[in-house]
């Protein structure tokens, strides 16, 4: 009779959660892919350092999101998975998951070099400049993902290779061995307190800076703005490492039907949304992409002058 209830209460909550979460997450996806495609679309766009650095930052996240509903669905399926193969999407993941940050902290620090040193923007912040720093990101997230590779080999496919996770496959379930947990910890909580460090060091100089009679204030109270809600970005991401953890103690205090409630909830607020707050913060609020964005997602229903004057503007893009 047990077995029965559970399946009554099962079956209508995997239907639900399937619906709830692929919706918006679909909706998203359509939003980041054509967002890509924008900021592919005109020279501007490819040409100036901002936005290849958004380019970079939303095709992590568009990686991201696909991953993370892939897995939402397979564990709610309850489909269960070979540790090794488990281990090996949990490491690629790392790859964008850490590329992200990195590449929010470096578009804060070009919000904050326009800001603060505007006469020297031009000869900091290159598209030579932009390229290398791009590389280094995904170099430095590639021999992370090195790292955990070598860890997980000398410490746990000895023992695990043959094991099935019954649960779900997240970093709980890979890095069991005391060594690799601490060092994807530790790192992962190194990057974001850096990245936070970071975001509040940029804001307060432009918050500084914007008090300077020389300063465009109009230009500062935007980019202050910008960097507060990367702050806000940076938290949500910081909120979904730990979302597992959140999980445990849930569990502990909540009956079995209500945490499968709390579950979608946060699965949606801190592993989705985090993923599409960079294509509404720049989609929306920036005066150069918004015109070409909305023409894209209109599926070009609009007459095209609504991006006729984008390249008269793109000489001074939107802070």
């Amino acid at each position: 009779m047990n077995t029965i209830v559970l399946l009554d209460l099962w079956l209508p909550w995997l239907v639900l959660s399937t619906i709830v979460t692929t919706l918006p997450c679909c909706v998203f996806l359509f939003i980041n892919v054509t967002t890509l495609y924008t900021l592919r679309s005109k020279a501007v766009f490819r040409e100036t350092s901002r936005y290849i650095l958004l380019f970079n930052l939303l095709f992590a996240d568009t990686i991201q999101l696909v991953y993370s509903q892939t897995m939402f669905l397979l564990s709610a399926c309850e489909i269960t998975l070979l540790y090794p193969v488990c281990a090996a999407l949990i490491v690629l993941y790392s790859l964008p998951d850490r590329i992200s940050p990195v590449t929010l902290v470096i578009m804060c620090l070009e919000r904050y070099v326009a800001v603060c040193y505007p006469f020297r923007h031009s000869t900091i912040i290159t598209m030579r400049n932009t390229r290398v720093v791009i590389c280094v990101v995904w170099t430095f997230s590639s021999l992370n993902v090195i790292i955990q590779l070598i860890l997980l080999y000398k410490f746990s496919f000895p023992d695990m290779q043959n094991v099935q996770i019954t649960g779900s496959c997240g970093n709980d379930s890979v890095f069991v061995d005391l060594v690799s947990d601490l060092y994807d910890k530790v790192s992962t909580y190194f990057l974001f307190a850096l990245g936070g460090v970071t975001v509040l060091f940029s804001y307060i100089g432009i918050i500084v800076a914007a008090r300077s009679v020389s300063t465009n204030k109009a230009s500062a109270n935007k980019a202050r703005k910008t960097l507060l809600l990367h702050l806000v970005q940076m938290g949500l991401s910081m909120s979904s490492t730990i979302h597992n953890s959140l999980l445990i103690v849930i569990s502990q205090n909540l009956g079995g039907i209500v945490i499968m409630h709390v579950l979608v909830f946060l699965y949606i607020f801190l592993t989705i949304l985090p993923k599409c707050l960079s294509c509404l913060i720049y989609g929306l609020r920036d005066q150069t992409i918004r015109p070409v964005l909305m023409f894209n997602l209109s599926c070009q229903w609009r007459h095209s002058s609504l991006i006729s004057d984008v390249p008269a503007r793109s000489k001074t893009p939107a802070t």
